[in-house]
């Protein structure tokens, strides 16, 4: 389903968004917090620089907006609809998920950002 080429595959993988060849992070687990926002500074393989600019990254802070709020209605939903909690219980919930969900946000929402930004090109992935 995730094929090499998709923004949706950089996305999900934070593998580099013009080669999807190397991923961004230099540790993939979102959970070493110390490691947490360490970044590659340019792509081994195609040399794609992943800060555009100074304080690129900031963008993906209303980017991690969106995220957050998306997982929060998907656990409220879950939580108060589907399966009848009480509202405080879902949104006992919803603080749970987003505080152990909050690495991942942080990467996916960079990821998503830096993907709005620089596009997918086939020949910089076979280079």
């Amino acid at each position: 389903m995730l094929k090499k080429g998709s923004k949706l595959y950089s996305i999900l993988t934070g593998t580099c968004p013009k080669c999807h060849n190397e991923s961004m992070y230099v540790h993939k687990n979102p959970y070493l917090f110390s490691q947490l926002f360490k970044m590659h500074e340019r792509c081994s393989h195609c040399n794609t620089r992943y800060k555009i600019e100074p304080s690129f990254f900031y963008g993906a802070m209303y980017v991690s907006y969106g995220v957050g709020v998306a997982f929060a209605i998907a656990v409220f939903v879950t939580c108060y609809l589907i399966i009848e909690t009480s509202l405080k219980n879902s949104f006992i919930a919803i603080i749970i998920t987003l505080v152990v969900l909050l690495p991942i946000i942080i990467r996916l929402s960079r990821n998503i950002w830096i993907n709005l930004f620089i596009k997918y090109d086939s020949k910089a992935a076979t280079a």
